[in-house]
């Protein structure tokens, strides 16, 4: 039985390390690709037209290049993790250094499925387990860069809670996810309205509706207070710390999105009732 644990762990590591490669694409592209849609749609309202045609921009294509010199990426510089060890983190044409970013996301995300695979087995509930760590790991890098939290993910990862709550596969049951989602929208809406009215600022945007609103669709109504109450607590101390050293970006924020996420994680993790019993509550 352990060996079969062990080779379920094995095959859930690779395919980790696999799909954050694939992230590492996502979290740098399609914030970019969002950026040309708005611009289009906005040039079309105007009645404007296109200077010039901008070349193909998707998730496929154009193929990976050198941010630096444009050196094509071959397929043997691009192997999860082992490449970017090989290589010393380096350009293997111009030298220049590749982030320590792009393995940290593949392991991270190997990391999260072996745990997933592990503790909800090799089957369709640690699949639908991994499909939303792959899908927080996004979000949370995302916004970090940009402040965006693209409705490309965060509704899809409602409608798949709320279908993983049909199924069976997350332990909530439809009703609690149901209300988990309205409740995980709402709340957020509602500080977001009652923040504006009382100071004329947005302390939030609507993707952090959303992205609470998946939470709740994944882990019930229940679930909603210890996760914001993390979110928050932990998202306050760090934006405390970046405003003494001077880390905070104009305006004076800190992106919420990834306290959101870290909630999700750990409760993923460890249970959301775990984050209540950790502060005493």
């Amino acid at each position: 039985m352990l060996h079969f644990i062990w080779a379920d762990a094995a095959l859930a590591g690779v395919f980790g390390l696999l799909v954050g490669s694939f992230l590492n694409v996502v979290i740098h592209r399609l914030p970019l690709m969002l950026e040309r849609q708005w611009k289009a749609e906005c040039a079309d309202m105007l009645g404007q037209t296109p200077t010039e045609e901008a070349p193909p921009l998707t998730l496929s294509t154009p193929r990976s290049r050198c941010p630096h010199c444009g050196h094509p990426i071959r397929w043997y510089e691009n192997v999860p993790v082992l490449s970017y060890l090989v290589l010393r983190g380096r350009c293997s044409a111009c030298k220049a250094g590749i982030s320590a970013r792009y393995p940290m996301v593949e392991l991270l995300t190997a990391a999260l499925f072996v745990l997933c695979i592990v503790t909800r087995g090799l089957g369709p509930a640690g699949l639908a387990w991994c499909g939303f760590a792959a899908a927080l790991v996004a979000l949370t890098f995302i916004d970090w860069d940009t402040t965006l939290l693209p409705d490309d993910i965060t509704l899809p990862l409602v409608w798949a809670g709320l279908m993983a709550s049909a199924l069976g596969l997350t332990g909530v049951s439809l009703n609690h996810a149901l209300w988990g989602a309205v409740g995980g929208y709402l709340s957020l809406w509602l500080v977001y309205w009652a923040f504006k009215l009382a100071t004329g600022k947005e302390g939030m945007g609507y993707g952090d509706f959303k992205l609470f609103a998946a939470l709740g669709a994944w882990f019930g109504w229940t679930a909603l207070v210890p996760m914001i109450l993390m979110s928050s607590v932990i998202g306050a101390a760090v934006g405390i710390l970046m405003k003494f050293n001077g880390g905070l970006r104009e305006g004076g924020y800190v992106p919420f999105g990834p306290f959101l996420a870290g909630a999700g994680f750990t409760a993923m993790v460890f249970g959301p009732q775990a984050i209540l019993q950790a502060v005493g509550l």
